[in-house]
C-alpha cells in the first residue's frame, strides 16, 4: 500500500470538527454495544486482513463494479467509470480497512468519520480529487452497503485458521464499528437537528 495516499488527511488539523460530541460518540457506542472487547478483536482483525487489504479491495470493488447503479457515482460525465477516480478512492478505502482495525476511536478518528460522510455528500463529493460524476452518493446505497462490507469480510478473517469463536468475535467487532462509521457519514444527509 502507498506509504503517501492522495487526499487521505486523516489527523489533518484543518479538517471540521466533528458535529457529534465524545459523549455522544459514547452513547452510539453503548447502542451498538461496542466494547473495549471489541476493540481488542478489531486489532487482531487488522493483522489478518491488513495483509489482504488488496484482496478485500478486488472483490469490493468487483461487487461495485458490476452494478450499473452503484459504478455510476464513480463515473464521468460521459457515463464512463472513471479509472483514475477509482483508484485514488481506493487508496483511501484501502487505509479505511486498516484505519478500522488499528485507529483509536478518539477525537481525531470522530473529526475523520465526519470528513468521509462529506465526500459522500453534495458537501464535498469529487472535490478531494477534483473529478466531474455523480455530486451526491445516497445515503440509501451507503446504507445498504453496510451488509456486503460486512458479509464479505469473515472469509478473510478465517485465513488465520483461528477457531470459529474468535473469527466470530472478530467479525462482530467488525460489524458494530462498520456500523457506527455508516452512522457517522449520514450526518450531512440529515436535517439540522434531527441526528
Amino acid at each position: 500500500m502507498a506509504t503517501s495516499i492522495a487526499g487521505y488527511a486523516y489527523g489533518n488539523p484543518s479538517l471540521a470538527r466533528s458535529p457529534v460530541s465524545l459523549e455522544e460518540f459514547e452513547k452510539l457506542k453503548q447502542s451498538v454495544l461496542f466494547s473495549d472487547e471489541d476493540e481488542r478483536y478489531l486489532r487482531k482483525a487488522g493483522q489478518i486482513l491488513s495483509p489482504q487489504v488488496q484482496q478485500i479491495l478486488d472483490l469490493w470493488y468487483g461487487f461495485v463494479g458490476s452494478h450499473e447503479h452503484l459504478i455510476r457515482y464513480f463515473s464521468g460525465p460521459d457515463g464512463k467509470p472513471d479509472g483514475q477516480y477509482l483508484a485514488a478512492v481506493r487508496q483511501r478505502f484501502e487505509r479505511w480497512v486498516i484505519d478500522t482495525c488499528e485507529r483509536p476511536y478518539d477525537q481525531v478518528w470522530l473529526d475523520y468519520q465526519h470528513e468521509i460522510g462529506l465526500r459522500h455528500h453534495r458537501t464535498k463529493k469529487n472535490q478531494t480529487d477534483g473529478v466531474q460524476s455523480e455530486p451526491l452518493i445516497p445515503l440509501r446505497y451507503i446504507l445498504a452497503l453496510i451488509y456486503p462490507i460486512t458479509a464479505t469480510i469473515k472469509d478473510f478473517l478465517r485465513k488465520n485458521n483461528d477457531a470459529e469463536e474468535e473469527v466470530e468475535k472478530m467479525h462482530q467487532a467488525w460489524f458494530k464499528s462498520v456500523v457506527l462509521q455508516v452512522t457517522l457519514w449520514s450526518y450531512p444527509f440529515v436535517k439540522d437537528g434531527d441526528f
